[in-house]
Formats: structure tokens, C-alpha cells, sequence
């Protein structure tokens, strides 16, 4: 990758991590606080809240991060842009809301769920609004490159949902209704802040009415509708099996498979990263003409991606029977075996992330539409087969192989539109690597007796077991690796260029 992308990865990265911290650190607490069923109502809730913002929102965030990125020659281009979608997500936000009320004022809800929900879903309709425009203005920052302002906010949200849900549910026993009202105020502070940001770089003031004659309101709307398509698709892969558990099996087991969903999704850190990263980033490289670095950049960052999420994989598979119980407390011992099934899908999802980023960034989402369409309706068929006689195992493998299907969908559609991200993907190493390594990991974790320890030790060591196998079999460069040591802060680029004047010394 070139240095500003690493810069904006790095920003990007360096929130992610924050708040894949924080996430791992209090999931535990907000199991045990909700406790299973409450916290199968809180997946529940949010599953059904996704899909919903799709339609209100997918369509406008994605295009204002893509469009406002461009490289037009016009001076109000950015303005225009982002004046039409601030329009377009008020008035989705507005219609979102309000469906949302009428729908539960009408009795529908409390006869469907019970009583309970009712309140959840009133909540629901005001979270709509302030998550609108937390995205909007998340999104127009990262079109604009301003990571280094987005990232921080997104950390700041992320505190607050999760520190006011805590503290209503263990102070004034608000439960689900504590947690999502914890993310509304936290939506709320990051969509002001985002604008704050906002209007340091393209005044709000020159922003209101502003239309250029060079914007083509139909082109917007076009993308907009098929982005919404496309991200429906999305996400059914990521909610569908949740909402069929607790239509068919109850709370208690959406609870195990949200919690054994949760952990697999910890491998897409990274991946998600640099689907952020590369949708606004490589639109301005398909919107110039730069096709041939297109193509250099999605081969070396699949194979990068390839590489980091298979170790991450390769621990969990072998940690995950010490660590469940440590991490969710005895009562989630059911999450184990879902778990398992669900990585090998997991990881072929993560290596296809970025690929999706890149071909989105094109701007012809047809080909996309229709791979992703396969993985969709291959996940809702066989998650509608399994879970009836399987449970949460036939949800897991169903899940599982939605997910891995998306990778070799998108390949098929990232050469159609003109790049192959398989161009240096090195299988036959990366195999090679994991053939070495794994192994060895595993055999440290059963000499380990003590699962604090194993916990601490087999991810430090069998993870430079791991690269260590990789640079031998040549899945991956001394050379690469300092390159992007390098692109880190210090110390960590300290560390590189130590090791780099060793190497050459």
C-alpha cells in the first residue's frame, strides 16, 4: 500500500483495535448483567435494527463516502454531495422513525412479542434518527480522508453506549432498555461532533443549497438504490440465522449463537479496517484511471488479510474450550461447538471483505449484487433446512458456508469487472505455512496445563511461530513485513528500522 493509505489504515486500525478492546473487555459484562435470554432479546433487537437501516440508511452512507472521495473538477463538488445526502438521510430518517411508531402504536408489536418490547421498539424509532447521522457525518468524514478525525469519535461512541448501558442495567436495572439507550446518546454526541469536524473543512454555511452544475442527482440515486440492494444481501448474512433462532428456538439459544457469532467476528477487525479504508480510497483511484494500481493493491492486501485472519482462526479453533468459559462464564459452554463451525466461514468472509470494498469503489455494482445474491440465498436456504432439526450447530454450519461462499463469489466478480485479487495470493504457501505452524500451536496449548497461562502464552508464541513459518515459506517478505512495520508509529517503527540496519548489517 502506498503511505497514505497506510496513514488512513493506521488511523482507522489504531480505532478498531480500541475498540475491539473495549468490546472484548465488557462482552462478558453485558452477557452477565442481561444474562442469556435478556441478552438474546439485545441481539434480537439489533438484528431487526440493521435490517431495517439498510433501507433507511446503506444507500446514503455508502454514497456520500464514495462521491464526496472523487476526484471532479468542480470546486463545489464536495459541498453538493454532501448536501444532497444530509436531504436524503433526513427524510429517510424521518420516514424510518415514524413507521416504526405506527407499527407499535398499533398493538402489533405487544401482540407479536409481548409487552416488553413495546417500549423497546419506541426506542428503536428514536435510535433510527441518531444513528442516521452518526453514519452521515462518520461516512463523510471518511470520504473527505479525515480518518484521523472519524476514528477517534467512533471510539467515543462506542464508550458511551456501552458505559451507559452498564451502568443503567446494573444501577437502575434498565437491561435491554438501558443498553439501547446508551447507544442512542452515544449516537447523538458522535453525529454532533462528526458535523463540528465537518464544518472546519467544507463551512455548513457554503454546504445548504448548494447543487453543481456537474452533479447528477440521477447517478446518485442510482448507486444509492443498488447499494441498498447490495447491502441487503449483506446484511441477511450477518442477521438472518439470529432472527430464525429466535423464531424457532428462543432466547436462550439466540443467546449461545449470538455470543459464538461475536467471537468468530473478532477475526474481521482487520478486514473491516480496510473495507473502510479502501471503498472512499479506491473510487478516487477508479474515478483517475489508475486501474493497474488497483489491481497491485487488492492482490497484495488479499493476501495480507489471508494471512493475519488464518492465525487468528488457527487460536481461536484451539483456545476457544479454555477461553469460553473464562470470557462468558460456565453457562455459555454451548458456544464452543457453534463457534468452531462457524470459523472456516468466518475467515473466507474476512479475505472477502476487502475485495467487496475495492469492487464497490468501481462503481458497477451489478456484478456484486449478483455474488453476493448467491451467498444470500444459499445462507437463508440452508439456515431454513438446519436449524429446525440442527439447532444452533445447523445454524453454525449453515452460516458458515454463506460466509465462505462470498469469497469465491467475489473473486468470480472482482475479474469480471477487471482485477484479480488473486494475482499474488501464494496459496500454495499459505498452505504450507499453516501446515508448519498449526501443529506446533497446538501441541503448546496441550502441554500447557494451566488455561490462564495457555491463554497468555500460545497467542504471543504461536503467533511468531506462525509469521516465522510464513517468511520461510515465502507466503510473505522480510521486506514486506518491514514495509509495514514501517508505516506505524513509533515505537513500532523504530522496531523496523532497528531490525532492517540488523538484517543489512
Amino acid at each position: 500500500m502506498s503511505r497514505s493509505l497506510m496513514k488512513g489504515f493506521v488511523s482507522i486500525f489504531s480505532a478498531k483495535v480500541a475498540t475491539s478492546v473495549l468490546s472484548i473487555a465488557t462482552l462478558p459484562l453485558i452477557v452477565r448483567v442481561l444474562g442469556p435470554s435478556g441478552y438474546g432479546d439485545f441481539a434480537f433487537l439489533l438484528s431487526v435494527f440493521s435490517l431495517l437501516m439498510i433501507f433507511i440508511s446503506s444507500g446514503v452512507t455508502g454514497g456520500v463516502q464514495k462521491f464526496v472521495a472523487e476526484d471532479r473538477d468542480d470546486a463545489d463538488w464536495e459541498a453538493s454531495v454532501i448536501w444532497f445526502y444530509f436531504k436524503l438521510a433526513a427524510v429517510l430518517a424521518a420516514v424510518g422513525s415514524l413507521a416504526l411508531v405506527a407499527v407499535t402504536g398499533s398493538g402489533f408489536i405487544d401482540q407479536l412479542f409481548g409487552p416488553d418490547y413495546v417500549i423497546y421498539f419506541y426506542l428503536l424509532a428514536v435510535f433510527v434518527i441518531a444513528a442516521q447521522f452518526r453514519a452521515f457525518t462518520n461516512r463523510t468524514l471518511l470520504g473527505l480522508s479525515l480518518e484521523q478525525f472519524s476514528e477517534p469519535i467512533a471510539v467515543l461512541n462506542k464508550v458511551l453506549w456501552i458505559g451507559i448501558g452498564l451502568a443503567l442495567g446494573v444501577y437502575f436495572s434498565g437491561g435491554v432498555a438501558g443498553f439501547l439507550l446508551g447507544n442512542i446518546i452515544g449516537d447523538v454526541v458522535a453525529a454532533v461532533l462528526g458535523l463540528v469536524i465537518i464544518n472546519r473543512y467544507v463551512p455548513l454555511r457554503t454546504v445548504v443549497g448548494t447543487v453543481t452544475t456537474k452533479l447528477s442527482e440521477r447517478q446518485l440515486l442510482t448507486f444509492n438504490v443498488l447499494n441498498i440492494a447490495l447491502v441487503l444481501l449483506v446484511m441477511s448474512l450477518y442477521h438472518i440465522d439470529v432472527i430464525m433462532i429466535r423464531m424457532f428456538l428462543g432466547n436462550d439459544e439466540t443467546g449461545y449463537y449470538k455470543a459464538a457469532l461475536a467471537l468468530a467476528e473478532y477475526m474481521w477487525f482487520v478486514p473491516i479496517v480496510l473495507q473502510s479504508l479502501l471503498l472512499h480510497s479506491t473510487s478516487s483511484l477508479w474515478s483517475s484511471g489508475e486501474h493497474e494500481r488497483v489491481s497491485r493493491i487488492s492482490a497484495r492486501i488479499t493476501r495480507y488479510t489471508a494471512l493475519l485472519t488464518i492465525v487468528m482462526a488457527i487460536g481461536i479453533a484451539i483456545l476457544a474450550d479454555r477461553f469460553v468459559p473464562y470470557y462468558f462464564g460456565p453457562d455459555f459452554l454451548p458456544v464452543v461447538a457453534p463457534l468452531i463451525f462457524l470459523l472456516p466461514g468466518a475467515l473466507g468472509f474476512a479475505i472477502a471483505r476487502p475485495i467487496y470494498a475495492i469492487s464497490q469503489g468501481h462503481g458497477n455494482l451489478k456484478p456484486l449484487i449478483i455474488a453476493t445474491g448467491g451467498a444470500a440465498l444459499l445462507n437463508l436456504v440452508l439456515n431454513f433446512l438446519l436449524i429446525p432439526r440442527y439447532g444452533i450447530i445447523g445454524a453454525a454450519v449453515a452460516t458458515s458456508i454463506g460466509y465462505g461462499s462470498m469469497f469465491v463469489l467475489h473473486v468470480l466478480s472482482a475479474r469480471y469487472i477487471g482485477y484479480d485479487p488473486l494475482d499474488d495470493f501464494r496459496a500454495l504457501r499459505i498452505g504450507a505455512t499453516v501446515l508448519v505452524s498449526a501443529p506446533i500451536i497446538y501441541l503448546m496449548d496441550m502441554l500447557i496445563s494451566s488455561d490462564v497461562l495457555a491463554l497468555v502464552v500460545v497467542p504471543i508464541l504461536g503467533g511468531a511461530v506462525y509469521f516465522v513459518a510464513a517468511i520461510g515459506t515465502g507466503a510473505l517478505s522480510v521486506d514486506e513485513l518491514l514495509a509495514i512495520l514501517d508505516s506505524f508509529p513509533s515505537p513500532i517503527r523504530k522496531w523496523s528500522k532497528t531490525i532492517e540496519t540488523w538484517i543489512d548489517g
